[in-house]
């Protein structure tokens, strides 16, 4: 199981690259296929984590991914995999444009990927 603590920190190896590789624009690969790309990212310590805009999968909606779900990040082809199926990602909490910087829903999400194992 993920802890609420680790699951805002990118795992150890994620990328070998350097700390200050961007991935806005990434294409997001679950475990079962792609579900967007990256449209925003946060690399603060212990509190990382990607936005990803569905496009058409989830009609216009975005999802919060915390860097704990990300299991390697591909530089030279441009992706981010996670360790979540499609259906895990669909089912996460609504995002919110207005709401998602906020502790409450980081709880919220914290508390939906928290139930998965950190595999």
């Amino acid at each position: 199981m993920m802890t609420s603590e680790n699951l805002w920190t990118y795992r150890s190896g994620v990328s070998e690259t350097d700390q200050g590789l961007s991935v806005i624009g990434f294409d997001v690969e679950a475990t079962d296929g792609k579900i967007g790309t990256v449209d925003e990212e946060s690399n603060v310590v212990g509190d990382s984590y990607i936005v990803v805009d569905t496009g058409f999968w989830i009609f216009g909606k975005k999802v919060v991914l915390p860097a704990g779900t990300v299991t390697q990040i591909d530089p030279q082809a441009r992706k981010v995999h996670v360790a979540r199926t499609k259906e895990e990602i669909k089912e996460a909490p609504e995002f919110d444009e207005s709401t998602y910087r906020e502790p409450g829903y980081r709880e919220e999400i914290g508390g939906y990927y928290g139930r998965y194992p950190l595999s």
